[in-house]
């Protein structure tokens, strides 16, 4: 999956498939997580958000379950 980068100190990239509905992050560290039947808008909200770590925190971390790959 290709991913774009962001302006964030805790995240590296964030790409997704809309077919799918997965949206894949990398952290800082390297790390790289996938989340599931995340819709659209959640995706296009996240990529246009000011603060990309605190979107993160407050609508992914805490409503998807992680899978790291």
């Amino acid at each position: 999956m290709e991913r774009k980068r962001v302006n964030s100190s805790r995240i590296r990239s964030v790409g997704y498939d809309e077919k799918s509905m997965t949206l894949e992050i990398e952290m800082s560290n390297g790390q790289v997580f996938q989340y599931s039947r995340v819709y659209p808008e959640v995706h296009r909200r996240f990529m246009a958000a000011p603060n990309p770590t605190a979107f993160y925190d407050d609508k992914i971390a805490e409503e998807y379950t992680a899978r790291r790959v």
